[in-house]
């Protein structure tokens, strides 16, 4: 049982040896995108919530 606890965790480092990592420069690039996009999406959601209540404010009075 041992042995292949052993085994299964020198094959999970062989395999994160293959793995393509990010260099900085992408990885501060592709935050950079999430950031933007989540303050966009963040802006529209806002719009939007201001939107409906004004017109649900509208219909209730």
């Amino acid at each position: 049982m041992l042995e292949k606890i052993v085994t299964f965790f020198k094959e999970v480092k062989q395999e994160l040896f293959k793995v393509s990592w990010p260099k900085g420069k992408e990885v501060w690039a592709s935050t950079g995108v999430v950031i933007v996009f989540s303050v966009i999406l963040s802006v529209i959601i806002y719009v939007l919530d201001l939107l409906f209540q004004r017109v649900f404010l509208f219909l209730i009075r």
